[in-house]
């Protein structure tokens, strides 16, 4: 289907509700700089450009763009502070990092509403900064966890190995859940004893200025964490090609993710970690809970406005139970309340993106396409709104060629009360995660998170973020 054709079906189903009393605290200005070396500062070269809120299209604040030469300083500050925080200990890294996660918990009502002005996301749906909570409260005692192993196989020795931070890493983070990215890549980087750079996107710049103003309260040296501003080809661009930056992490599309990359290896062959896009398909097999299952995957594609890398924006049901599936599921996805995102009975709020606002205004109403080809681009690409298609399936063996026709494999799902077919259908997904009765956003924080083939490399959550910040070295020692 082509993209000018899927937009003017789109446009047909929009409800353009916008607001003009979008009203609540007033951001300090510091939280619109860029902060480096523990100090707010504006741009090198104070370029600034407007913040606009996508359910009025008005002016929410001005940014600053952080240039190569903003980029250059953060990374020189991060390699000044990395010796003296490398050598200080778990236990007193983990003070810093417990600390953040109470002030957050206090400023939880501010960073929703924040979010709510830069994204449109429901002040209702906000979850991140419970994540991001519990994420600087875990790390806070992981750094114990960095250890390494040892042998006397060699004859003679008494080898060990160790795990050591890398120095200088970087992060990129995504628009959709800003804070609990900034929670996920800054926490276990500087447990495990690395400092940081890190950039958000330029949709979401006011939830990280606030959590700068954070790491400053939570009495950070200087230099440990730093945080810039603005756009991907510049100053994104800047961070991954930087030959001072030695890994990188990014949450984000494929498309930047293979640019990240790419400068990347030109560079100095930066270790790099991605978690990029899906296009999560649901199965529905005939024994399946239906009432669940319908319930279930419409709240995974309405959550966020669809604008979620795991929202299983492919559902595919099997033929003999479709026509009642789709009864329900439709009488649930169009229940969404749309509207203010600062209103709490609000549980759908606008598309965060400009270009979306000027196609068809940002309010999309929940839309379903039926029987799609497998072929067309809707089936292909991520449309990242609350759009599902949902097509059917005779037998088990179509189900699982069509959910792995895609070059994008994060999250999968499988219903069925059969655990013989739940466990054989698992093991042949191609995903990262699989979902058995349960689809997105349901997630083990135990669990190790990521993707195959084009959506990610590397793995994120609790236990298994550390290692991705650390490096191992082999120590050889000669007892006679």
């Amino acid at each position: 289907m082509p993209e000018s054709v899927l937009y003017q079906i789109l446009a047909l189903n929009t409800s353009c509700c916008y607001y003009h009393n979008m009203t609540g605290p007033t951001e300090e200005p510091t939280g619109r700089q860029l902060f480096i070396n523990g100090k707010f500062v504006p741009s090198s070269n104070r370029k600034v450009s407007e913040l606009t809120s996508p359910c009025t299209n008005e002016k929410v604040a001005e940014i600053y763009e952080a240039n190569e030469v903003d980029v250059d300083a953060a990374v020189a500050a991060a390699s000044v502070a990395f010796p003296a925080w490398r050598d200080v200990s778990p236990a007193d890294r983990g003070v810093f990092l417990r600390k953040m996660a109470s002030l957050i918990q206090v400023h939880e009502e501010e960073f929703a509403h924040l979010e709510a002005l830069s994204t449109g996301k429901p002040v209702s749906r906000y979850i991140d900064s419970r994540m991001a909570i519990e994420t600087f409260n875990y790390f806070a005692e992981a750094g114990w966890t960095a250890q390494g192993s040892s042998s006397r196989n060699t004859p003679g020795h008494l080898n060990i190995t160790v795990k050591e931070p890398y120095g200088v890493v970087a992060a990129i983070i995504p628009w959709n859940v800003p804070l609990a990215s900034f929670a996920t890549k800054i926490a276990p980087a500087v447990a495990a004893g690395n400092t940081i750079v890190l950039k958000s996107s330029e949709k979401s710049p006011l939830t990280i200025g606030l959590g700068a103003k954070l790491i400053a309260e939570a009495g950070f040296p200087p230099g440990v964490v730093n945080m810039l501003h603005k756009y991907g080809p510049t100053t994104g661009n800047a961070i991954a090609s930087h030959m001072d930056v030695r890994c990188i992490s990014f949450t984000g599309s494929s498309l930047t993710g293979r640019k990240i990359q790419a400068a990347a290896a030109k560079s100095n062959m930066k270790t790099v970690h991605m978690d990029l896009g899906g296009k999560t398909p649901a199965l529905i097999f005939e024994d399946a809970g239906l009432e669940s299952a319908a319930e279930q995957t419409q709240f995974s594609v309405q959550f966020s406005s669809g604008q979620t890398c795991i929202a299983n924006s492919r559902i595919y049901v099997q033929e003999t139970v479709a026509d009642k599936f789709l009864a329900i599921f439709k009488d649930k996805f169009g229940a969404a309340i749309l509207g203010n995102p600062l209103n709490k009975a609000t549980d759908q709020g606008s598309q965060a993106d400009r270009i979306q606002y000027e196609r068809n205004g940002n309010f999309i109403k929940p839309t379903v396409f039926e029987e799609v080809p497998e072929e067309s681009q809707i089936m292909k690409e991520e449309v990242f709104g609350p759009v599902v298609v949902i097509n059917t399936f005779g037998k088990e063996d179509e189900a699982i060629a069509k959910a792995n026709h895609s070059e994008f494999s994060l999250y999968a799902s499988v219903f069925t009360k059969n655990i013989d077919r739940a466990m054989r259908v698992s093991k042949l997904l191609e995903a990262g995660t699989v979902g058995v009765n349960c689809t997105s956003p349901s997630m083990a924080k135990d669990m190790p998170f990521g993707g195959w083939k084009g959506s990610g490399i590397g793995r994120e959550v609790y236990l298994h973020s550390m290692d991705s910040y650390l490096e191992t070295k082999s120590i050889l020692i000669k007892t006679s």
